[in-house]
């Protein structure tokens, strides 16, 4: 796989789900920037099920290790982590959708990058609603390409991904297979194992998701050209 100069801007629901989706992609994009939403602890301390099952006595401690492992992580694939500060849907404090999408309007518009690359979308609520935020900008940013990559483990689930694609093809976007990005064409070992390695990295999230989680969450990454269409963009 090549490395390319572009510089891209990856949007991220959890601490994990870039490099998930995306880790072939990063490490042939060394410039990129990863932006997670979903980093914030909950204003009061509590302890969830999945933050227990990761290993952490409660929500604060789960929220600064799991930014720590993102780090790592990503500094493995040469990219740059931006961490919103929002928090995902199992402290009870999910943002407007509003809220959500100007947030990431602002910090996308801050880095100017030559690509944005968002979730398709899938399953989670914490996903959709991310995804549906990133839809927004598809609109009121034509000038700055958008792709969409298909959520790993969920682009797994039967039919998840058809499903997605029909509910925004309904709302007037248009997905076609993204076929100009670097991991869509070609994949080397190389690349692979700093992807393999990265994703090691989520130590928490690795252990939550039980044995053999390493070999499953490794999947074959795609990405969708991602446009509003053109009479749908200008009633927008």
């Amino acid at each position: 796989m090549m490395q390319s100069r572009a510089r891209l801007f990856v949007i991220s629901p959890h601490l994990d789900d870039a490099v998930l989706s995306c880790g072939l992609l990063l490490s042939a994009n060394p410039s990129a920037t990863v932006c997670t939403v979903f980093t914030a602890p909950p204003r009061e301390n509590m302890s969830t099920e999945w933050d227990r099952k990761s290993g952490f006595k409660d929500a604060f401690e789960a929220m600064q290790a799991r930014r720590r492992e993102d780090a790592v992580a990503l500094e493995m694939l040469g990219a740059e982590p931006v961490h919103l500060p929002f928090c995902d849907a199992q402290y009870g404090q999910t943002p407007l959708l509003d809220e959500l999408a100007e947030a990431l309007r602002h910090t996308v518009r801050a880095h100017s990058p030559d690509k944005v690359i968002i979730p398709l979308g899938l399953f989670h609520s914490d996903h959709t609603l991310v995804s549906n935020a990133c839809l927004q900008l598809v609109a009121q940013m034509r000038d700055t390409p958008f792709h969409a990559y298909e959520d790993v483990p969920y682009r797994r689930m039967d039919q998840t991904v058809p499903q997605r694609i029909e509910e925004l093809t309904k709302r007037g976007y248009l997905l076609n297979p993204a076929d100009d990005l670097p991991a869509t064409v070609s994949q080397s070992v190389s690349h692979e194992q700093m992807k393999r390695e990265a994703i090691a990295a989520y130590t928490s999230q690795l252990r939550a998701f039980g044995r053999g989680a390493e070999t499953t969450l490794y999947s074959t990454e795609k990405y969708w050209q991602l446009t509003k269409r053109q009479a749908e963009t200008e009633a927008a």
